[in-house]
């Protein structure tokens, strides 16, 4: 005899407020789970963050270990320099930097002042010359602009050294023997065709229209320049003087080669009188004074450096 079921009832349906709860409840679950690999994501990238700064650091102070070995050398005595392994000096002789700012023929000062007037002349020749060079490859159209351009820039191909003898030759019979002319006047020329690409590449980036724009308004191409390229160009024009002050302050060779006056001699040969090939060498006083010589060099590139990165950056020299 079959058993009589009773039919089973329906489950009520979740009313609106149950629907929400459990929407809320998977909702925080959710977000929970995602807060969670927000959280481990963060954790990483920290961690991450933490490494690379350690390894840059790490990096950071191999690269300056010259300059600290330099600079602890600057305070000892001369028999410890090269006898000392550690940096921090057993014997500490501050004397080095009054001996070597008097013991040549001049105050260190006076070699200062004469690789300070090298310099400022070198970077405003290079700076205006490779600015008008570079403008008129960038934004001018004449014949042959490729051609010349193409041709200034195989010159960076070519060795300084196979130069030497024939501007040697010319200087001499100019008479610029013994001056700053040598080392100075070459730069008002553009003569270095990497300062007038880097200069092209960034006058390249910035639209035709402003040019079009002042044509219309009745601007020549001088004005235009000066108006409206220049004030645009000021982080390449930056970047420029900034390598210009560093390679010109620290040149050897060129001022070497044509300065036989010990009265105008620069910086690095200044320091080269420290060396003696027969007698004892002034190696603490030498070191002094190299530290000195570095003080204008950093503060230089210290008030350039937010216009150096801007101009690299929009040069495409990467």
């Amino acid at each position: 005899m079959a058993i009589p079921t009773s039919p089973v009832a329906p489950a009520p349906a979740p009313t609106m407020r149950q629907r929400r709860g459990t929407g809320g409840r998977r909702r925080r679950h959710r977000d929970s789970g995602e807060a969670e690999i927000s959280g481990v994501d963060a954790q990483d990238t920290a961690r991450s963050r933490f490494l690379r700064h350690v390894i840059l650091c790490g990096v950071a102070l191999v690269m300056m270990y010259p300059l600290l070995w330099m600079l602890s050398s600057s305070v000892k005595p001369d028999a410890n320099i090269f006898t000392e392994q550690g940096l921090w000096p057993s014997e500490w002789r501050f004397e080095n930097y009054t001996e070597g700012w008097n013991s040549l023929q001049h105050p260190f000062g006076h070699y200062l002042v004469n690789s300070a007037i090298v310099v400022s002349l070198s970077i405003v020749g290079t700076v205006v010359s490779s600015a008008l060079a570079a403008y008129a490859f960038a934004r001018l159209e004449f014949p042959g602009r490729k051609l010349f351009f193409g041709l200034a820039l195989v010159t960076l191909m070519l060795p300084g050294h196979v130069l030497l003898i024939p501007q040697y030759i010319i200087f001499s019979e100019l008479g610029w023997l013994n001056t700053y002319l040598p080392l100075v006047v070459p730069n008002f020329l553009a003569s270095n065709a990497f300062f007038i690409f880097l200069m092209v590449q960034f006058m390249r980036a910035l639209p035709r229209e402003l040019d079009d724009a002042a044509r219309i308004d009745g601007c020549g191409p001088f004005r235009i320049f000066f108006q409206i390229i220049a004030p645009l160009c000021i982080p390449a024009f930056a970047t420029t003087a900034i390598f210009t002050f560093i390679s010109t302050w620290n040149e050897f060779f060129s001022p070497l080669i044509y300065i036989t006056n010990p009265d105008l001699y620069t910086v690095p040969l200044a320091l080269r009188q420290f060396m003696d090939a027969e007698g004892q060498s002034s190696w603490g006083p030498m070191f002094a004074m190299s530290v000195v010589s570095l003080f204008p060099i950093v503060a230089f590139f210290i008030m350039g450096q937010r216009y150096l990165v801007k101009g690299i950056a929009t040069t495409g020299l990467k």
